[in-house]
């Protein structure tokens, strides 16, 4: 089973290669790096790591897509650039997946920061997963490539797609959730607070749930971090 790791960048030169060597240590079969138009050098530090390298107009959603069109494997795996799996990470994929009824699925993430609050979002994170089969792409999201492209990939909106790829990906079958751990930065929760940007999360996705555009709810969503895509991980 041959798995693709498809890594979406935008001004991310400082933490591309650490989220590269680990799908190198991991055994991915194929990195490929969708940059979106950075001005740090982003494509060259992943180009010279010896990935495939993709470049865009920047949005996760498309961004993924591209990276999705491009890989060539079985299954594909879509890992942000602030994050970092495990070394036994793919080994999980490929053994879960000899199962005909599991469509995809995540991993329990470790947040890196100390303290009982960013133990409690690791816990509620992984409880959603299990209980509600939502996962959120920093836990990185894998699926088979036939179900993704039979679901028409990520939809092309700038907030929340990894929700809404979420929706679409439990009616094909059954969502994992893997022990991983994905190892993530705590950047989103320290420069908003962990209550903040929790409530603000919780707010977008029930204003979402009832209607409301998510290109709309991404002008209130600012990005966080040396990477400008905005995304509703970290709940």
């Amino acid at each position: 089973m041959r798995i693709s790791v498809i890594i979406p960048t935008l001004n991310e030169s400082r933490l591309v290669s650490a989220a590269v060597s680990s799908a190198k240590q991991a055994g991915a079969d194929e990195i490929i790096v969708v940059d979106g138009a950075s001005s740090d050098g982003t494509a060259e530090v992943a180009a010279a790591l010896g990935c495939q390298v993709i470049h865009c107009d920047p949005g996760r959603s498309g961004q993924q897509n591209a990276g999705a069109e491009r890989a060539s494997g079985d299954v594909l795996l879509f890992l942000h650039a602030d994050s970092r799996l495990g070394r036994d990470s793919l080994d999980q994929i490929r053994l879960v997946l000899q199962d005909d009824r599991l469509v995809g699925g995540a991993f329990k993430h470790h947040i890196e920061a100390k303290g009982i609050l960013f133990r409690l979002l690791e816990l509620g994170n992984a409880a959603r997963v299990h209980w509600f089969s939502m996962a959120y792409g920093d836990q990185g999201i894998f699926v088979r490539r036939t179900i993704f492209h039979d679901i028409a990939g990520f939809p092309p909106v700038r907030l929340m797609e990894d929700v809404r790829l979420m929706r679409r990906l439990r009616q094909q079958g059954r969502i994992v959730l893997l022990t991983g751990p994905l190892v993530t930065s705590a950047r989103r929760w320290q420069q908003r607070g962990v209550v903040w940007q929790t409530l603000q999360n919780w707010l977008l996705l029930t204003a979402e749930w009832l209607g409301v555009s998510p290109d709309y709810l991404a002008t209130f969503y600012p990005p966080s971090g040396s990477n400008s895509q905005t995304d509703t991980n970290g709940e």
